[in-house]
Order: structure tokens, then sequence, then C-alpha cells
């Protein structure tokens, strides 16, 4: 008998059945075992908070919170599902390069931790709106050295994301002249998908001695350091994972040393893909299994509508996330197939040349890894599929966690004018 992929001992066929396919599978185990391994080797100095935007789901968030995350949004929408997920105000910030009027009250309604402020304008808007006197801000530096094994860099080069280092050196008239918002804090994000240790301590000294030096030479208090995080998950062949337990103890020298220097600095590191990315899977059902040209293909009810992280956004070179027969889940590979999704474009390729056991229609089939950047970093609602199930199975139990599309769903909001 054919052994499939199992969570928790729920059979994938099973899931399968009752959840129906495509959808996201996230193995609860998983991701509070990340956490955990990660929180207890960290300096107790160093908080850490969760970036919505890599699985904005509220239960996700939950989890997370639960285990003791903060959160860090960047809309409003992510600042509600922060509160709904149990986070509270201080255990929020709220950061992106375009926040709205409406966003810049959310922040200041909710009383969060910190707005960090990505443009000198943007900190005379916030001075503008009178805020409180508590309200913590802080600056967004694009640090003038270069991000260290970022596979993409957010930092260190030109980028629309925060205020270059130079500028905020030269920003002490600017900041003297403001009423009502006073800097008390540096956030900086060098990159991500970091996969080496060394570059992520390199990063982290990097940022802390850049805090410190802007906080004395304009004179600022540094109640908050954001030290970014990046820390990646491998996806592709040659792609090893990262040394957790050198990563903790060159971070937590780099936090002692600067704490040491600085009591009483709340250090946050925020993580996304790192923390959610290994407990997912995409599964898809083959529809159909066909040959063209001397290539095998598989045309499957999902594709890169719901999974555009798999065609490899940002890269040049096409590879393939970590792709398996769920219903073959053990047998060997005995064949190259082209898994495509359902979409009218060639481009909808999730994996090519992807080594598996024989493929018939009906089979499921599992992009894993996949808990990061999945349907909310994707083209939904490209031909009108609209989002897929997503399924968390969490001690013991497999929760619906958000229900798919439906036609109705998807034309709801769409009106029909007379003609």
């Amino acid at each position: 008998m054919t052994e499939e992929f199992t969570v928790q001992g729920h059979r994938i066929s099973d899931l399968a059945e009752r959840f129906g396919t495509p959808m996201y599978l996230y193995d609860g185990d998983v991701l509070r075992d990340v956490y955990t391994n990660l929180r207890g080797g960290l300096h107790p100095g160093v908080d850490i908070f969760y970036s919505a935007k890599a699985n904005p789901n509220v239960s996700i968030c939950a989890v997370l919170r639960s285990l003791g995350a903060g959160i860090e949004v960047s809309s409003l929408t992510e600042l509600i599902t922060a509160r709904k997920a149990g986070a509270g105000p201080q255990e929020i910030i709220f950061l992106g390069p375009g926040k709205s009027a409406a966003e810049l009250d959310a922040c200041l309604e909710h009383g969060i931790h910190a707005i960090v402020c990505e443009s000198l304008d943007e900190l005379t808007t916030l001075d503008a709106l009178k805020p409180p006197a508590d309200v913590r801000v802080l600056l967004r530096v694009n640090p003038a050295f270069t991000a260290k094994g970022a596979l993409l860099s957010m930092g260190g080069k030109p980028r629309q994301f925060g205020i270059d280092e130079a500028a905020v050196r030269g920003s002490a008239d600017l900041l003297k002249s403001l009423k009502h918002v006073r800097p008390s804090g540096v956030h900086a994000y060098m990159g991500t998908r970091i996969l080496k240790a060394e570059s992520i301590v390199e990063n982290t000294r990097g940022i802390l001695a850049m805090a410190g030096e802007l906080s004395s030479a304009l004179g600022f208090p540094l109640d908050t350091v954001d030290i970014g995080g990046g820390l990646g998950v491998p996806y592709f062949e040659n792609e090893k994972d990262l040394d957790l337990a050198e990563t903790v103890t060159g971070v937590n020298a780099a936090v002692q040393d600067f704490l040491e220097r600085r009591p009483g600095t709340r250090i946050i590191t925020e993580l996304g893909r790192y923390l959610v990315g290994w407990s997912g899977t995409y599964v898809t059902r083959a529809r159909y299994v066909k040959e063209s040209m001397g290539e095998w293909f598989v045309v499957a009810d999902g594709g890169t509508n719901h999974h555009m992280a798999a065609v490899g956004i940002g890269s040049f070179v096409k590879r393939n996330f970590p792709i398996r027969s769920l219903t073959r889940y053990n047998e060997p590979a005995v064949q190259q197939y082209n898994i495509t999704g359902p979409l009218c474009t060639p481009n909808d390729v999730v994996g090519k040349s992807v080594a598996l056991p024989q493929v018939r229609p009906g089979d499921l089939l599992g992009v894993q890894r996949s808990g990061a950047y999945g349907p909310t970093a994707s083209p939904v609602h490209f031909l009108s599929h609209g989002y897929p199930a997503e399924v968390l199975v969490l001690d013991g139990e497999a929760h619906l966690i958000r229900s798919p599309d439906t036609a109705d769903d998807l034309l709801a909001r769409q009106h029909l004018i007379s003609l």
C-alpha cells in the first residue's frame, strides 16, 4: 500500500477530501517548534516580533502571539489583525514606506509601541498630527554599509525604504524643529533570506553601532533598536540550512555588548519567513498528466495564482521549491514532470523538471516550506480563481482558518452598470 503524507496523524487524502484543494496546510507543531527553538537560544533582551506580511492569517498570528511574539504590521488591516490575534498595543510596531493618514491615525489611536518613520517628510507629517508626547517614533535608517548575505537586499543601497544614514546625520535642524515628535530609537532591515550566520551577526553589529552613533550625534534616546532579521529558509538545491546555534551565539554577543553600554534599550528582531515558512505546504491535486514534445506535464488545480513565491520573485534564475508527491510520499522518483496550474499562461509553472514518483490524475502534490508569502503575495484573482482554503493542524485538530473564495465572494464587490 502506498504510504501518503500525514500531518499530526491526519492523512493528506482525508484533509483534502474534507477541505478541498488547492489549499495551504500548516503544521502547528512545526510553527511552535521553530519559534520556541529560536526563543530559547536568543538573548532574553531581544524581543521577537512576527512580520505579519509573511502570512497575515489571524490564526497564524494568534499562535505566534500566544508563544510571546510581538507583531510587526505594515497596513491598517494588519494592525487590526494583530489586535484580533491578541497582541497588546505595546507588542505592535508599524512600518512601511507609504503609510496613509488613516494608518498614522490608527497607530495613535491604538497606542502601539512604535511608529517607524521611513522619511523625514513622514516625520513632519506625523508631527503635524500633534501626537501625544508618549508616542514612540523610530527612524528607519538605510545604512551606509552594505548588507551581508541577503538574497534580497532591503538596505545598504538605493532603496525606497527608510532614510539614508547620511540624511539622518544631517537632520539635526529638522529634528529640533519638530514640536510634537521626538525620535527615540532606530530601525534597520538589511535584507531577507540570509542563510549565513556570520552575515546576520555582522549586520546586527553594524546596526547596533550605527544606532548608538546616531543617538549620540543627534541627541535622541535609544528606547528601542530594531535590528531587523532576515533569517532565511533554504528552498533550492545547494542551499543549506542556517546554522541557528552559530547565529544566536553571535547575535547574543553583539546584543550583550550593546546593552552593557546602553542598558534599558529594548532590542527587537523582526522575522516573518523564518518563523512560518517551514510549517506550510501548498497542496494541489493533479487533474491531467500529459506529454508534450518529449516533456511531461502535470496540470494541477492550483498554481502560481496561489504561490507566486515558487516562481522565484526577485530571482534571475528560476529554481524549484521542494515539491513532493503527497499521495506517494515515500516512493522513489521515476520521472521528471513540469508542475503547472490552471492559468491560461505558459508562465503558470510551479516547478520545472521535478523528479517524482509516477503521477496519476487525482494524486496530491505538495510544495513544501511554503508557509510564507503564499496566497497574500500572489495574484489570487487572476482568472477569478480566488483564495484557496487555509488549514492549520494544531494539537492534533485540523482547523479551517480561511475558507476558499466562491464565485459570489469574487463578484460581491463588483457593480454591474445598467446598459
